[in-house]
């Protein structure tokens, strides 16, 4: 099963940005979908953006405009550029494996997340 480690969080102020990396140890060009989750304190996890294989791109409303995921399959790594952070995007940042484009439910196992916290 891929491994993922996630890095690049850290503490920024509402409106900074910061892009956030994850390394698979595995190549990830036959991965159909790709995905960013975030939990907050006393939250569910939920995915916030994820990319295909073929390019396409989905966000969930509350980021749509503000961050930007891509993939570069020949470093195996997944970024999302965040901007125009929020206090309330504060969460620790996942990246994963979906089962399918179509079907969206985390496929691997958990990495250990990275902290992003946006002061107001």
């Amino acid at each position: 099963q891929v491994q993922l480690v996630e890095s690049g969080g850290g503490l920024v102020q509402a409106g900074g940005s910061l892009t956030l990396s994850c390394v698979a140890s595995e190549n990830i060009f036959r991965i159909d979908a790709m995905g960013w989750y975030r939990q907050a304190p006393g939250k569910q996890r939920e995915l916030v953006a994820l990319t295909r294989s073929g390019g396409n791109t989905d966000y969930v409303d509350s980021v749509k405009g503000r961050f930007t995921i891509s993939r570069d399959n020949a470093k195996n790594t997944v970024y999302l550029q965040m901007n125009s952070l929020k206090p309330e995007d504060t969460a620790v940042y996942y990246c994963n494996v979906l089962r399918s484009w179509y079907d969206r439910r985390a496929f691997g196992s958990w990495g250990q997340g990275t902290q992003v916290t946006v002061s107001s």
